[in-house]
């Protein structure tokens, strides 16, 4: 279980599409944005996790034509977002004051559909579950130490997202910040995000 936490903290710190997505809600919008993009990154975790412990994503990893339909829609999705980002600062005639107005806060359901589907998109993160119990739990472990297995990997992944990321990346100082430089961080992070899916797209 120690090993098992150990990999799946260094997984959450590591940045990726999901790391974007909610420290970029909470820089852009508010606390409460990023908590809920963090949620559904976490719903979505939690699916891919208890599938893998169920072997169920096994199927789904074997089974090309799934694996590929959810690899391209996920970069398709990723590209989405990569290109919102990068319309809104090549929006010409923008006033100083606009630039600094932070953008309205999204509905719970449409920040938590954000983030449930920039992590849905990237069928990888069910391989990466699958290898790492195949690699790290015994073959004849319980279902209730499977279950706690999960669910500690879920609360993990919604305490750094939902309320770690959420929390630091939306303090005065660094949102004043974004504010001031929105147009290369949106810039940046657009980039990335299309670097991002064209790398989902591409490696099979």
């Amino acid at each position: 279980m120690i090993a098992l936490l150990i990999v799946w903290l260094l997984a959450l710190a590591s940045p990726g599409p999901d790391f974007l997505a909610v420290t970029h809600a909470a820089m852009a919008r508010s606390r409460r944005d990023a908590k809920w993009v963090g949620l559904g990154v976490t719903s979505a975790n939690a699916l891919w996790i208890f599938g893998s412990l169920a072997g169920v994503t096994v199927l789904l990893t074997r089974v090309q034509v799934v694996y590929e339909t959810i690899r391209i829609a996920g970069a398709l999705y990723l590209l989405y977002l990569s290109f919102q980002m990068l319309r809104s600062i090549r929006r010409r005639g923008e006033s100083v004051q606009a630039a600094v107005v932070k953008t309205e806060p999204r509905s719970r359901a449409a920040a938590w559909r954000v983030g449930a589907l920039t992590n849905l998109g990237n069928p990888k993160v069910a391989v990466f579950f699958t290898s790492v119990f195949a690699a790290i739990l015994p073959a004849d472990l319980s279902w209730g130490q499977r279950i706690a297995a999960g669910l500690s990997l879920v609360i993990m992944a919604a305490a750094w997202f939902s309320v770690v990321l959420a929390r630091v990346f939306s303090l005065p100082r660094i949102a004043s910040g974004y504010r001031r430089a929105r147009r290369y961080i949106d810039g940046a992070t657009g980039v990335i995000l299309a670097g991002l899916a064209v790398r989902v797209g591409v490696e099979g």
